[in-house]
């Protein structure tokens, strides 16, 4: 794919607001015809850049009004295989995002649950008996801001 132009670049700040946008209102936002807005979005998509779009959903309205972030440290990395402690916490269905990281922890999971005895339950009887699962670390979401990413 050639460089990405002035026009991609706003066309994918538009879709990162609202990915829901048809052709022909964004066409209308950056000054372009539908059809010319359409082809860019898929010469977008078969470039990889646009992998997607995403639903979301709200989860205090759904019934789960916590969010912890936990810092897992593999007890033995010798002992339990990394994709062996992935595919168990991936089968964790409180468990949103699972992310393998450098640092103090080797993963940082994103757990919601509906209250912090439900996310007790969770770290207790699901997260801690975890193969190799060591040391854990909790941080309880207070409050998020989001920020329209690398594009903004």
């Amino acid at each position: 794919m050639s460089a990405l132009d002035a026009l991609d670049f706003a066309l994918l700040r538009a879709l990162s607001e609202d990915a829901t946008q048809s052709a022909g209102a964004l066409g209308r936002q950056l000054g372009l015809s539908q059809p010319a807005t359409w082809r860019r979005i898929k010469r977008l998509q078969e470039a990889g850049i646009l992998a997607g779009r995403k639903l979301e959903l709200d989860k205090e309205k759904l019934g789960f009004g916590v969010t912890v972030f936990l810092g897992v440290k593999l007890a033995a990395k010798g002992r339990v295989s990394l994709e062996d402690f992935e595919r168990a916490v991936s089968a964790i269905p409180e468990v949103q995002t699972v992310e393998h990281v450098l640092g103090m922890y080797d993963y940082r999971l994103r757990v919601t649950a509906r209250d912090i005895s439900d996310f007790e339950r969770v770290l207790r009887r699901r997260v801690m008996t975890l193969p190799g699962v060591g040391n854990v670390e909790a941080n309880v979401l207070l409050s998020e801001e989001r920020r329209p990413g690398p594009l903004g």
